[in-house]
């Protein structure tokens, strides 16, 4: 770690005047100490850093803003989900969090945001709460170069909140993005996730302009490097469950970019929920839990130093931020080819999907910008139980151009490099949410190592008459009759409505968010009918 001498002076280049000191990437163990001096966390049994991010447990994507500025505005997706703020208050807010950040001794994060040295950001995180350093440090790539030029800043200062009326935001929160300056400002909560998930949406409006696919997904490959598999889904879907394979080496868990040379992580790290992990089930991921430079968000911890990972009075959301390596079988260099399986991911939350299905080329598209799936409890703030949502592009919080600019770049990479698209229900069967079940993860791993080793390639299917998608009629360990969810109703009328149902919200919801999407993209829609 460095001390700057001079503070005054070293921050001056971003407009800062620290009065406190200015620490320059500091240890792991200096950022435990400062946390715990400053009451942020407490050090729990086996050494993880356990922290309370108080009233916010979740994003508040509601409250993500992009700068409208000449250098951009031509490309962003103006919408809900990329709701725009002016330059001038850009400013306002910018002013407030310098000003509170020069009243504290600061903590300097200089990082790498992908794995791609030739596809990768440089960016400095600037924060007064330790807590949040190492969290950046955790799930970023730590450069400690004493010429590191950050093409990225993140202004991070959760005390500081806005105010609506005069700020030209919703509420007290804000993360304001301008894509032209590359900066970023965060405050008003101390949720972890939102600075991760800041850089990415930056990173995911560079790669573009790059012909590189940025992707909302986890990746892993077989131990030869040769087999590469990639999991899109939202938050709670298994992206990171199903990657963290033993049997196969872990790429990364959430944001990946897809480039000429092949796949690769954005971070250095990972950001696992941890609400009743199982140490026999996922292993791997309890034990990077259980770890000395681990940060732990919103989970319960004794007096004693004891976790209780299946307390979830806090929020369903609790967190665990943990290097990559920490993964025994993390690929080092989170970097691979390009991948031979795609794995669409959704919990579907009406009980109406098999547990896998085979898509082509063209459902492979509408899929990807229906985005189908269920947010499920924590993820966001107010989200108690499962809802059924459309997150175009398994991502739209996180996509700041149009989502036919990434099913574009998709479909150029499925048919250059000959990649076979399967869609994955980790859902509920037997019927929806409150009646069925959520579908048996033994199932789900059978399914997917079928996948991997080819099996499912030539398995008889039959198609759905309302998907259109190839459904496997039987395969290894899986019981027949789940592959038929239909069979699994007590009533199959109501599962019959239901599915003409959930195909029409396919429907509705593709002829308003995607009419500039290509018609045969467009055909591949269910059929209620």
């Amino acid at each position: 770690m460095t001390i700057i001498d001079r503070p005054e002076d070293s921050l001056a280049v971003h407009g800062l005047r620290v009065g406190g000191r200015v620490l320059r990437n500091p240890t792991t163990a200096q950022l435990y100490a400062a946390a715990i001096d400053r009451g942020e966390g407490v050090i729990a049994e086996d050494g993880p850093l356990v922290v309370d991010t108080g009233r916010f447990t979740g994003r508040s994507p509601k409250d993500k803003f992009i700068v409208r500025d000449p250098g951009s505005e031509d490309r962003i997706w103006w919408s809900d989900v990329n709701a725009e703020i002016s330059e001038e208050h850009f400013d306002g807010l910018r002013g407030k969090v310098s000003a509170h950040l020069e009243k504290s001794d600061v903590y300097v994060i200089d990082a790498y945001c992908g794995a791609d040295p030739t596809h990768r950001l440089s960016v400095r995180i600037i924060t007064a709460h330790p807590y949040h350093a190492l969290f950046a440090k955790t799930m970023f790539e730590p450069a400690d170069a004493e010429d590191f030029e950050p093409e990225v800043l993140v202004l991070h200062e959760p005390e500081v909140e806005a105010d609506p009326e005069h700020d030209g935001t919703r509420t007290g929160v804000f993360v304001c993005l301008h894509p032209t300056r590359g900066e970023i400002l965060i405050g008003g909560t101390f949720y972890g996730g939102e600075i991760k998930k800041s850089v990415f949406t930056l990173m995911n409006d560079r790669l573009p302009l790059e012909g590189v696919m940025p992707m909302h997904c986890s990746a892993n490959v077989s131990s030869d490097e040769k087999d590469v598999a990639i999991f899109f889904g939202l938050s709670g879907t298994g992206k990171t469950t199903l990657s963290a394979d033993p049997e196969r080496l872990l790429i990364g868990d959430d944001e990946h970019g897809w480039g000429d040379q092949g796949v690769f992580n954005f971070e250095g790290g990972c950001y696992a929920k941890t609400i009743r992990l199982s140490e026999e089930a996922e292993p791997e991921i309890w034990n990077a839990v259980h770890s000395f430079g681990t940060v732990l968000e919103n989970v319960t911890v004794d007096e004693r130093g004891v976790l209780d990972l299946d307390d979830s009075s806090k929020t369903e959301n609790t967190r665990a931020a943990y290097r990559l390596e920490r993964i025994a079988n993390a690929l080092p260099s989170r970097r691979a080819g390009h991948p031979r399986s795609v794995i669409f991911l959704a919990a579907d939350a009406f009980g109406i999907l098999p547990p896998i299905a085979k898509l082509s080329r063209e459902q492979a598209l509408f899929f990807f910008l229906a985005g189908y799936t269920s947010k499920l409890a924590g993820t966001e703030l107010g989200v108690t139980e499962p809802q059924p949502t459309f997150s175009t592009c398994f991502g739209a919080p996180f996509l700041p151009q149009p989502p036919t600019v990434y099913a574009k770049l998709l479909g150029e990479k499925l048919e250059r490099h000959d990649a076979t698209v399967w869609l994955i229900n980790t859902g509920w069967t037997g019927g929806p949410f409150g009646e069925g079940h959520r579908m048996p993860i033994q199932a789900t791993r059978a399914l997917l190592a079928a996948v991997l080793s080819g099996e499912l390639h030539e398995a008889d299917l039959r198609e759905d008459p309302v998907f259109g998608f190839q459904v496997p009629v039987t395969a290894a360990g899986v019981d027949e009759s789940l592959l038929d969810p239909r069979s699994t109703w007590a009533d199959p009328e109501a599962y019959d409505r239901k599915a003409r149902e959930l195909a029409q919200m396919f429907i509705d919801d593709f002829r308003a968010k995607h009419a500039d999407a290509p018609p045969e993209v467009a055909a591949a829609a269910p059929r209620p009918e």
